[in-house]
């Protein structure tokens, strides 16, 4: 009930605006509310493209670093050694400002009118420095440069008489000669009764390598020497033994070495893969290899495997094909017919091993060299002055101290083996527990600090997330004085076929780059015994047709027949420089 004091009229008229306000108020708000709406989206995409633009100046900072390591490494130089300008920026200016240019000429004066007094001592001569002297082992060929007779005379006495000889000069120098080639003729007398009582006997033949062929065992060991060892292409070898009337083509030469390495070197191979399993620790890596008839699309990669170990005078470097890099793949190369490999694993930061050492229950160790390595991409790609500093202080103040610790390891090394011993492995473990632990604990909390800071798709993210994520295993060499701090001896010998794979380019099929993988194998594994390739492949491929039994392929492993290759080389020079000796009046002039 309305008051009565309250006209009618006047309430009819205020509830009326009131209502008017308030559709007002709603209209206002549904405004307000669109507004907000709007506002919002356009917050959105101010976000969404805050965020773009910062994803592009990144990819362009990253693609900036790229171009700038491709170019470095198409133009620039393969050594990671600091450059001279990086260490100290005021060395740019000593060939531009004529100021310090005077400097420099008055301390050299001032340095020249100085006068220090010097004790007396002997200086030693350095072994490298002037000329090296050719080494005693090659066989001398005396040749004699002699006065005339008249000349030999002394004309100013009053009766003339000879001259004394009294000393002489000489002067050596390397002399070569062309290899020689001819035949071996095998001759097999046949014997018969005259009676005719038996039928016909015939010596019989001698077991070879490669029956009904032309090549003998020195051939196919030239053939494989120069392939696998010098790195020359089959054609060119077929090209330099047509100079010396041989003519043999390269596809000859292929057939040739993919029989022989695919097969008949087989139970060597076999024996050196066991001998690799015993070996306390292992080196692993890969490199792509072009094969050009295969069941994968063209261009795909394929793979070559090297495996490194054993002791001093056994090591063993073992290649292998691998089609496909894969977990399983690699796996393969871990399991013997005893089992799987017990060893520890030294290898790169590729994951796949990490899985395979974990199925294995392997110790697994990393690579210091591949952490150095992304520092140094980092210091030479990045933009920002601070990461170049940052990766170069991770070089120089942490990982180049570590090595330099392994430097003074390895003298001692060299040291105890000039006194016939070993270097005791509680002596490297006193020293890196010494003196890497806590270097390699400091660069661990510079890694910390500074990895939430650093976008982590830059070189140097990248670099700080390779050693935080490997660091388990970069410094787990602390606890185990027998494994080295790198990988770097598996990727030496990796090396060596991508030397020679920038001559031949590419393999036919899986089983020639098998065979070529056994081939370099054996020439390898007699390089890091200290044994003449050419020697012991000549010895094996004559001696393995005739081996049957174990003992007997045993026999003819690298390490084996070291002592009788190195008897046999000493006999050689013996002969040579006895026939020299024999024929030196005929050099004479």
């Amino acid at each position: 009930m309305l008051a009565p004091n309250k006209n009618p009229i006047a309430l009819a008229n205020k509830i009326t605006e009131l209502a008017v306000r308030l559709n007002v108020s709603e209209e206002q708000i549904r405004l307000l509310r669109e507004e907000n709406r709007r506002l919002k989206q356009v917050e959105a995409a101010h976000e969404k493209l805050k965020s773009e633009h910062q994803q592009t100046v990144e990819r362009k900072v990253l693609l900036e670093e790229e171009v700038r390591w491709l170019k470095a490494q198409y133009y620039g130089r393969s050594t990671q050694s600091t450059d001279a300008a990086e260490q100290n920026a005021d060395q740019q200016m000593l060939f531009n400002e004529a100021e310090v240019l005077a400097a420099i000429e008055a301390a050299d004066e001032a340095h020249r009118q100085r006068t220090t007094k010097i004790d007396a001592h002997e200086r030693k001569r350095s072994a490298d420095a002037g000329r090296k002297a050719i080494p005693e082992h090659f066989p001398r060929i005396e040749i004699e440069h002699d006065l005339e007779p008249e000349q030999k005379l002394c004309t100013k006495c009053a009766v003339p008489h000879p001259l004394t000889r009294i000393g002489q000069e000489i002067r050596e120098c390397y002399r070569f000669e062309p290899p020689k080639i001819s035949v071996e003729k095998h001759v097999r007398p046949t014997y018969v009764c005259e009676e005719r009582h038996e039928a016909p006997i015939t010596a019989p033949a001698p077991a070879v390598i490669l029956p009904k062929s032309i090549a003998s065992p020195s051939l196919l060991a030239h053939v494989t020497n120069s392939k696998f060892n010098l790195g020359l292409p089959l054609y060119r070898v077929s090209q330099d033994l047509k100079r010396y009337r041989m003519d043999l083509g390269a596809g000859t030469l292929g057939t040739w070495m993919s029989i022989v390495g695919g097969e008949k070197v087989m139970p060597v191979i076999n024996l050196i893969r066991d001998a690799l399993f015993t070996a306390p620790f292992m080196h692993i890596d890969e490199t792509p290899l072009q094969i050009l008839r295969s069941a994968k699309a063209t261009g795909s990669d394929h793979y070559i495997v090297v495996r490194a170990g054993g002791p001093p005078g056994q090591r063993i470097i073992l290649y292998d094909y691998l089609a496909s890099r894969t977990t399983e793949g690699l796996k393969q190369f871990f399991m013997g017919p005893d089992g799987a490999y017990q060893g520890k694993l030294v290898s790169d930061g590729l994951e796949r091993y990490d899985d395979i050492a974990a199925q294995l229950k392997l110790l697994h160790f990393g690579c210091l060299t591949h952490c150095r390595t992304m520092f140094f991409k980092a210091r030479k790609v990045s933009q920002l002055p601070s990461s170049r500093t940052l990766a170069n202080a991770a070089i120089e103040d942490y990982i180049g101290p570590v090595y330099r610790i392994e430097g003074q390891i390895k003298a001692l090394r060299a040291e105890y083996q000039q006194r016939g011993k070993p270097l005791p492995l509680e002596t490297v473990l006193q020293l890196r527990q010494q003196k890497s632990k806590p270097i390699l604990e400091k660069f661990k909390a510079w890694i910390d600090d500074l990895l939430p800071g650093t976008p982590p798709n830059s070189a140097l993210g990248k670099a700080l997330g390779y050693a935080h994520r490997q660091w388990p295993k970069l410094v787990r060499h602390l606890d185990h004085a027998e494994i080295p701090v790198d990988n770097n001896y598996s990727e030496q010998q990796i090396k060596h076929f991508a030397t020679g794979r920038k001559a031949w380019l590419f393999s036919y099929d899986a089983s020639s780059a098998q065979a070529s993988a056994n081939l370099f194998s054996l020439v390898m594994t007699c390089r890091v015994n200290d044994i003449e390739p050419y020697a012991y492949l000549n010895y094996l491929f004559e001696h393995l047709p005739a081996a049957t039994t174990v003992e007997q392929i045993e026999a003819l492993l690298p390490w084996n027949l070291k002592a009788m290759l190195d008897e046999q080389k000493k006999e050689q020079n013996q002969q040579l420089s006895a026939a020299s000796a024999g024929t030196s009046p005929a050099l004479n002039p």
